[in-house]
């Protein structure tokens, strides 16, 4: 049972050619006709194969796969390789204006461009000392939580397409991203790329209007939560197919610097919104669900449940939120250059800690500009989640770590 936590307190197949099949290393057997991304070698207990896996996205060419070592069925060595998907976003950045950056950050989590928007935006402040006014630190709540609900329902949705649950979960999970999605394109004028938050504020304010109907879409989401739960649960295939699969120590997790969802699903209570307290989230009521067990099961639910409470900060940011202006009166577009210095600015984005790292030097752009993204950490102990399961658990423990690679460009 996953419980949740109150307080304070704080803890740290699509085959691809790789050309592998080279026959160079000792044990390597040639077989006739298969492809170039398998080969069969000598173990200790008999023949392995290997075989180098990839998600099965027209994207992820080169970007993103594993070279999984089987034993019959069972996983006995995993490597994640991390390609290249070629934007260079941290170099462009140190060309470009600091300004110019924003619909950059956009592009690296592209479900979650709001508060990817957010913790750039964050960063930039701690280097200029700008503040943003009350009611533009309501709307940067509104719009963050949103993007989290967003995030979750359809990780819920493409987990359990990644078991075989063709269609239906998904474009449940979809139809309720398009109610919010209308109101980030009506406020922003974009769908996805809302490229929204300004260092100092946010770029439009809300109207009555977009107020009125995002209580709407607040109020009528948690019926569609307690359909989806009960869709899904209970569910004989879900349970066979994740508990106990892909189990993540607390102790494991907090080594390798994994946050968001998966640490908290192995129990360690680390949310950033807790721990820094970063915008007004101080202001909010909220607890933090917490997963007995770290298999995929248990982060499965954690998003069920952190949508949920999403929503109750969603209740209280809109039924408060004050009048006022939406940009720092200090703030400036033109001719913008940050004192010499460095920041470094974090979110509890949907996925996990995303941070930026900035170094100015006085000029109009950053002299140094890193990134760091959950997706990517996360990624780390792919590994040790998979070592002894079936190669048919791998999607389903890859699912469950919920990554976009757009963050992973390195």
């Amino acid at each position: 049972m996953i419980r949740v936590n109150n307080s304070d307190d704080t803890q740290l197949d699509q085959l691809m050619g790789n050309n592998l099949l080279n026959n160079t290393e000792p044990g390597s057997i040639p077989l006739t006709g298969l492809p170039e991304s398998i080969r069969v070698m000598e173990g200790d207990a008999g023949e392995v194969l290997e075989v180098s896996m990839g998600p099965q996205h027209p994207s992820t060419h080169g970007v993103f796969r594993m070279d999984v070592v089987l034993d019959g069925e069972t996983i006995v060595k995993l490597k994640p390789v991390f390609g290249y998907l070629h934007r260079n976003h941290e170099k462009i950045a140190e060309q470009i204006s600091y300004l110019g950056t924003m619909p950059y950050t956009d592009r690296l989590d592209y479900f979650c461009s709001m508060t990817n928007n957010w913790g750039y935006a964050l960063s930039v402040e701690k280097l200029t000392g700008l503040e943003p006014p009350e009611r533009a630190e309501y709307i940067r709540v509104i719009t963050g939580e949103l993007t989290r609900v967003v995030n979750h329902i359809c990780l819920v949705g493409f987990f359990v397409q990644d078991m075989g649950a063709s269609g239906t979960p998904l474009m449940y999970a979809f139809r309720e991203r398009e109610k919010i999605l209308d109101l980030f394109e009506s406020l922003s004028g974009s769908r996805m790329m809302c490229n929204y938050m300004r260092f100092g504020g946010c770029r439009v304010d809300l109207s009555p209007e977009w107020l009125a109907e995002a209580k709407k879409v607040v109020d009528e989401c948690p019926r569609f939560l307690d359909e989806f739960e009960t869709l899904l649960t209970e569910n004989e295939i879900l349970i066979a197919r994740s508990r106990d699969v892909g189990i993540l120590s607390s102790q494991k997790a907090i080594n390798a610097g994994v946050t968001g969802p998966m640490l908290r699903a192995s129990g360690v209570n680390y949310d950033l919104r807790k721990v820094d307290r970063y915008g007004i989230y101080d202001r909010f009521s909220f607890k933090v669900p917490l997963g007995p067990v770290g298999d995929c099961y248990d982060r499965f639910m954690l998003r069920i449940l952190e949508a949920r409470e999403s929503l109750k900060i969603l209740k209280q940011a809109l039924k408060d939120i004050p009048e006022g202006p939406i940009m720092d009166a200090k703030s400036k577009i033109r001719n913008f250059k940050p004192k010499p210095g460095e920041a470094y600015g974090r979110i509890e984005s949907p996925k996990g800690e995303l941070g930026f790292y900035l170094i100015s030097d006085g000029g109009v752009s950053p002299y140094r500009y890193r990134v760091r993204s959950p997706c990517l950490m996360n990624l780390t102990v792919l590994e040790d989640l998979c070592i002894g399961s079936k190669i048919a658990d791998i999607i389903v423990i890859l699912g469950s770590v919920d990554i976009v690679l757009g963050e992973i460009d390195r």
